[in-house]
């Protein structure tokens, strides 16, 4: 019973693991890119890298939102911190009014539009780890699902590794290649173990409701606008009057939040109704002084600044999802931390990546020909994770060579991702995918090691300037990218090492070195 029982889950670790692997991939290392989110959006910003926060972000982005769109519906102001320096602004126009929806990045000091580059930045990785850019919820199933199947994988692991310590210190690259890679992926799997468990566990709850949502239907039935009031401090607006009036001050309420929240800062400020008797001001605490993020809101009279409802985050359901999802962002982070989870992040990322190589080693050493589901599983390896980094790397050239002022350039951006991409995928079917291996590996050794010389001959915020100025946030996306094409260097010449070795060898020696 109990070799049964082992060979069942080894069968599923291994089959599971292997459908969901290069979906699994993409997502931790895109995910893994978002604890550097808003850095990557300072680096593909050089014009304003070193843009400084103000207590005055709130008022002066009213003042501008009281001149250019005064008859909207609603503005939404992201208040700036030492990691967003720009006040991000979101209007909402009323039913009929075009566009229904814009943004605006506004200076945080006087409330300018900021003069930079267009780009999606660290927002573009961000949102493909968990909705691949796939319109609709589409993508968000997938992911849930993959973050499902590596649940199984990660349980199913620890029982088919009944000596998990024996198996975290051996290490034996001289025994043969298929060894060594089991090694290496059981290693990576033991040594983060509790981090993959934690953000693959936190990672479903943001969308918890989209994948389960029979108990909010129970309890709240077709009133979504009292959950949302209720969970998230996101009440219904009310209707407008018609009569004007002017708005209250913005800095005497947040002070008042922050003396409620005894020194929390305020994050983001909800203006209904402007300029109208009706208004109301909402006043959200930010995610990044806490671990728990629970919906805490004071809802102020637009006119008269008096309060008018208070969330305090109160309730152990609400504490253990907001629990859960800041374990999983992370936005309370200093810069060790982040890098901390960086690290962990490529060590699930690596486990992943070497658990789909470990697979098609093995089973080509039981066949005498690779089949063509065999190429393929191999040519899909390739395609993620080379092809994954080299679109990156493609997203992150394409921020410097095109024009500044060029109109549509942030959606460029990504057109550059997805074609370079698509290129690596179609790269194995030209050159053979055993080939392409090594070719394309160097190819992005050189993409990631000249991108920090393409940003010094294209902007001032180059690694001579962040170093100097103790930017290390920015100046960490060039020297990851040094490591990064390092890396790949190494890991080209060793390819192009063993294939070559591989020609002069007789298959019957390949058979048994597993090779």
């Amino acid at each position: 019973m109990n070799g049964s029982f082992r060979l069942s889950m080894t069968w599923l670790h291994n089959w599971g693991g292997l459908v969901v692997g290069w979906l699994l991939f993409c997502v931790f290392l895109t995910g893994t890119t978002a604890y550097a989110r808003h850095e990557i959006t300072r680096w593909m910003q050089p014009e304003r890298v070193e843009a400084a926060d103000s207590p005055n972000a709130a008022a002066a982005a009213i003042a501008t939102l009281s001149r250019e769109a005064p008859q909207a519906r609603r503005w939404l102001i992201m208040l700036p911190d030492e990691r967003e320096t720009a006040t991000q602004v979101y209007v909402y126009n009323r039913p009929g009014v075009q566009p229904g929806f814009r943004r605006l990045t506004l200076e945080p000091a006087d409330g300018r539009p900021v003069q930079a580059r267009a780009t999606y930045g660290g927002d573009f990785l961000y949102y493909f780890h968990f909705d691949l850019r796939i319109p609709g919820v589409a993508g968000r199933y997938l992911v849930g699902i993959a973050g499902v199947a590596l649940l199984v994988a990660l349980i199913t692991g620890f029982v088919i590794h009944r000596r998990v310590f024996w198996d975290f210190f051996a290490f034996r690259p001289n025994r043969s290649r298929t060894r060594l890679w089991m090694d290496v992926h059981n290693a990576l799997g033991i040594l983060v173990l509790p981090y993959h468990a934690l953000i693959t566990v936190t990672g479903l709850v943001p969308l918890m409701l989209l994948y389960l949502p029979w108990g909010l239907q129970a309890a709240f039935g077709d009133r979504p606008a009292e959950f949302n009031a209720a969970v998230y401090a996101e009440p219904m607006p009310p209707a407008a009057s018609g009569r004007a009036a002017a708005l209250a001050a913005v800095e005497p309420l947040l002070a008042e939040a922050a003396r409620r929240w005894d020194g929390g800062r305020p994050g983001r400020v909800v203006v209904d109704n402007p300029g109208d008797a009706a208004a109301t001001i909402l006043v959200k605490r930010t995610d990044a002084d806490r671990v728990v993020i629970t919906p805490e809101a004071i809802l102020f009279d637009g006119t008269t600044g008096a309060v008018r409802k208070v969330w305090d985050g109160t309730g152990g359901a609400a504490a253990t999802r907001a629990g859960a999802y800041g374990l999983h962002m992370m936005r309370f982070a200093d810069a060790p931390l982040r890098l901390a989870m960086i690290l962990c992040g490529l060590a699930g990322t690596a486990m992943i990546g070497t658990g789909q190589v470990y697979w098609i080693i093995k089973r080509r050493k039981r066949e005498a020909s690779a089949s063509f589901g065999l190429r393929l599983a191999d040519g899909a390896n390739l395609a993620v994770m080379v092809g994954l980094p080299v679109a990156i790397a493609a997203y992150f050239w394409a921020n410097r060579l095109l024009p500044a002022g060029l109109a549509g350039r942030e959606t460029l951006e990504v057109v550059a991702f997805f074609a370079a991409w698509l290129l690596a995928a179609l790269h194995p079917v030209l050159r053979g995918v055993q080939w392409a291996w090594g070719e394309q590996m160097a190819a992005a050794a050189l993409l990631w090691i000249a991108l920090p010389v393409v940003n010094a001959l294209t902007s001032h915020a180059h690694l001579g300037v962040t170093l100097a100025r103790g930017l290390w946030g920015v100046a960490g996306i060039d020297l990851s990218a040094l490591a990064a094409g390092a890396l790949f260097a190494l890991l080209a010449w060793r390819r192009f090492h063993a294939a070559h070795r591989r020609i002069d060898q007789p298959r019957g020696a390949l058979l048994r070195r597993g090779l």
